[in-house]
């Protein structure tokens, strides 16, 4: 009875049944290792036995052919035992030369022209092995994002489920070298990383590499790399397994993450809206794009709010940053310039409205109107823009422009949201900006207007002022200084900065310079009027509201020249020392006692005199000068007492002087205000003053009177006979009748005639009304009526009084 296969019909090779890998694809023959056949006749008995089957059972061709085929299985069951019928596959367990058993899986089919079958076996866990690992391979090769390529000694691929890298893209076939499918670079650099695995065994676990397809070179793509080497039974090298995970779109998403978390790191940290704008541009490229520019209203640059405008026509937008700023710019594209009119796009609309546009070449040349003119406002190669409105507070306060040129991607919808985000922050960063801006111009032009003018010239000094505000996100300080013609051809000199920023300070400032104007009429003494100023901040500080005590004071320096005497009074109050540059160039600090800041009273402050030749140079400051950070206060102090004998020089002007100092020794920025007051100093010459003892007589006020009549005479002063004569009789008669001797009557000569009486008592002169029936009371009165003004000063055990004339 002839031998018949129980799957006669079924024509699937045993090699596809066993789920023997396609030696094609593999082209190895060491996967077939193992794998046993043999030939049955039509009665079921070997007539061939392959050297694998040797291996397998341990019995030679010689001891099985010829025999029945069931002999050899040692779980056959009863009933086929008698029968010739064999199963077109299965599991059995057959004899061992040893004795033992070996657990196979087989699959029989008939070969064709011939009455003969064939059997193919394999040990059931090799098979077991083949079936899992082809499940796991189908398994992964069915993944989106996996991509799995099996590569053989020479690196050629033999298996992949790898497109060309686009939607339905043609798969990649076997038999293909990586430089078919990747950039020359990437291929060789994948390569070396493959061939590195194959030659050491060494596996590579997410390795991050970035390639980039042949046919779309621009684009890169982010992969992670996992590859190991295969191996046969016997640890011979047999290819490379490796798998790659796209992951560009988590790259994309962390990469705009990374943006998102940069631009919020570096935009707003300055307080200047150019400063801040291009900070925004900066941070743009070339993570977002390519080339990036700020526009911004007109108005936003001057920290007023922008003006609402729909539609087309002139946008009123200036160009505030650009990046990178040594990129190629077409013309009509550089920083300053002024957008031009734009035509009424749709696309405009949206962009009024709050929204994000992407605009092509051909939108900006509709949205311009003029090819010609559009060629302008475009960078060459530009295929894409995008276009964000800075909205803020219910302002739109500019545009951000970002362009993408040559082969870089489009735009996509992802990014759009991206843009968004970002102009929403850095919309607040720059209208944070523009508030400060207008506080500080206000601040600014308030300190300015409150400041006296910047030069002065008077028969006691020349003075030259420089005021520079604090800058870079720094507010006010309400620093000041001041030049105040006092009686007698004198002048003070006064130096402050106020305790606070902003306008607050600058009112206070205000507040105090007009206080100590008033107390300098008064003449007092730099210790006495200080003094007082304090008892004035003292009381400004209980009328702030609650919380803000501590922050109303000043520093303050008050000096009195006298250019009859060449002398000079003063005293501080916590600030800085003056700096004294003698007229042979030499320059040093002066020594003097600071009394406590004008905020505390309570304490004594202290005067100090000294001598001025005429020509020297009194420096007053404040401590924006000479403070530089970390830098210790004295180091500035003698950094401006060497810049000051280098560049103060009688030949140079000094407004030049000061201008040259701030170069030297102020940041391009300053943190704080700097206050400068240069006083070259004059003196009165001899020959034009004149002193004579009244004594304690009355008959001396006609020899006063006489005495005036010459001396005015010698300076060619007739006209001012009879005035000075009235005016010298009656301060005469007050003192000789109400004060104390000693007495002494001075006349000093300059563009006024001043006329001085002093006396020892103390007495406050006063003026009064007299009336009809009076005899006396009238002599102050007529003082006031013929001079131009008048007054009386106080000193250590005497008074003044003293009247002024206008000469002609």
């Amino acid at each position: 009875m002839a031998i018949r296969n129980a799957n006669d019909t079924d024509s699937v090779s045993a090699r596809e049944e066993l789920s023997v890998p396609d030696p094609h694809s593999l082209g190895n023959a060491h996967v077939f290792a193992g794998l046993a056949a043999a030939v049955l006749d039509n009665r079921g008995s070997v007539v061939r036995w392959t050297e694998a089957a040797a291996e397998l059972t341990g019995f030679t061709a010689e001891k099985v052919c010829g025999r029945p085929v069931q002999q050899l299985v040692a779980d056959l069951p009863d009933e086929l035992r008698s029968t010739t019928t064999i199963p077109a596959s299965g599991r059995v367990r057959l004899w061992h030369q040893c004795g033992n058993t070996v657990d196979v899986a087989f699959r029989t089919t008939k070969v064709n022209g011939s009455a003969e079958f064939l059997v193919l076996a394999a040990p059931a866990h090799h098979v077991a092995d083949h079936e899992h690992a082809a499940a796991l391979l189908r398994a992964l090769s069915s993944q989106n994002r996996i991509t799995v390529a099996l590569h053989d000694t020479d690196l050629t691929t033999v298996q992949t489920n790898a497109t060309l890298g686009i939607p339905g893209g043609r798969p990649v076939q076997p038999g293909t070298r990586l430089c078919d499918v990747l950039c020359a670079e990437d291929a060789e650099n994948l390569e070396t990383v493959l061939r590195q695995v194959l030659e050491t065994g060494a596996s590579v676990v997410r390795s991050s590499l970035q390639v980039s397809w042949r046919h779309d070179p621009a684009r890169r793509h982010a992969l992670s790399l996992s590859a190991f080497r295969l191996e046969d039974a016997r640890g011979r090298p047999t290819g490379v397994a490796a798998l790659y995970i796209d992951g560009t779109d988590q790259l994309r998403a962390r990469r705009h993450l990374e943006l998102a978390r940069e631009v919020a790191e570096q935009v707003g940290g300055s307080l200047d809206v150019v400063h801040t704008a291009q900070d925004l541009a900066d941070t743009l490229v070339p993570a977002f794009g390519d080339l990036a520019a700020v526009d911004l209203a007109t108005s936003v640059f001057d920290g007023d709010e922008p003006s609402e405008q729909l539609g087309g026509g002139d946008p009123h937008l200036r160009n505030a940053a650009l990046a990178p700023t040594t990129a190629v710019w077409p013309p009509g594209i550089r920083l300053g310039n002024s957008i031009p009119p734009l035509s009424d796009h749709p696309l405009l609309r949206s962009s009024q409205h709050g929204q994000t546009v992407i605009y092509g070449r051909e939108d900006i040349v509709a949205l311009i109107g003029d090819p010609q003119s559009a060629e302008n406002f475009l960078p060459p190669d530009a295929h894409a823009v995008m276009v964000a409105p800075l909205y803020a507070r219910g302002l739109t306060l500019g545009n951000i422009v970002v362009w993408r040129t040559g082969r870089s991607d489009p735009f996509a919808e992802d990014e759009a949201d991206l843009m968004r985000q970002i102009a929403s922050r850095s919309a607040l960063a720059i209208d944070n900006a523009r508030r400060y801006t207008r506080e500080h111009r206000a601040a600014v032009a308030l300190q300015q207007r409150l400041l006296p003018p910047a030069t002065t010239d008077t028969p006691a000094a020349e003075t030259a002022g420089v005021y520079l505000p604090a800058c870079d996100g720094a507010e006010i300080s309400g620093d000041w200084y001041d030049a105040i013609a006092l009686p007698s051809l004198r002048l003070a000199l006064v130096a402050g900065d106020v305790v606070g920023h902003g306008i607050a300070a600058s009112a206070t400032m205000g507040r105090l310079r007009t206080a100590i104007q008033t107390l300098a009429d008064l003449e007092l003494e730099p210790d006495e009027l200080l003094t007082r100023i304090a008892d004035l901040v003292q009381r400004l500080a209980a009328e702030a509201p609650p919380g803000d005590h501590d922050f109303v004071g000043a520093t303050c320096l008050y000096a009195v020249y006298d250019p009859v005497s060449c002398r000079c009074a003063m005293a501080s109050a916590g600030h800085p020392p003056p700096v004294l540059v003698r007229p042979d160039g030499t320059a040093e600090t002066v020594g003097i006692a600071p009394g406590p800041p004008l905020a505390l009273s309570g304490m004594p402050y202290e005067t100090t005199t000294i001598d001025l030749e005429p020509g020297s140079v009194l420096v007053l400051y404040t401590d924006g000068l000479i403070d530089r950070g970390a830098d210790d206060t004295d180091d500035g102090l003698q950094r401006l007492t060497h810049a000051l004998a280098a560049s103060c020089r009688p030949d140079r002007a000094l407004e030049e002087t000061g201008r040259a100092l701030l170069i030297d020794l102020v940041d391009e920025a300053p943190r704080d205000d700097v206050t400068l007051l240069l006083a070259r100093t004059r003196a009165i010459p001899a020959e034009d003053t004149t002193h004579w003892e009244i004594p304690v007589d009355p008959a001396a006020v006609s020899e006063a009177r006489e005495w005036a009549a010459r001396q005015l005479t010698t300076w060619g002063l007739d006209d001012l006979l009879f005035t000075t004569e009235l005016i010298i009789s009656e301060l005469v008669t007050n003192a000789i009748r109400y004060g104390r001797p000693p007495a002494e009557l001075r006349l000093i000569r300059q563009n006024v005639l001043v006329c001085e009486v002093t006396d020892s008592s103390s007495t406050q002169p006063r003026l009064r009304r007299a009336r009809t029936t009076d005899e006396g009371g009238r002599g102050l009165f007529l003082v006031a009526q013929l001079g131009a003004r008048w007054g009386c000063r106080h000193g250590q055990n005497r008074k003044t009084i003293w009247s002024e004339q206008l000469i002609e």
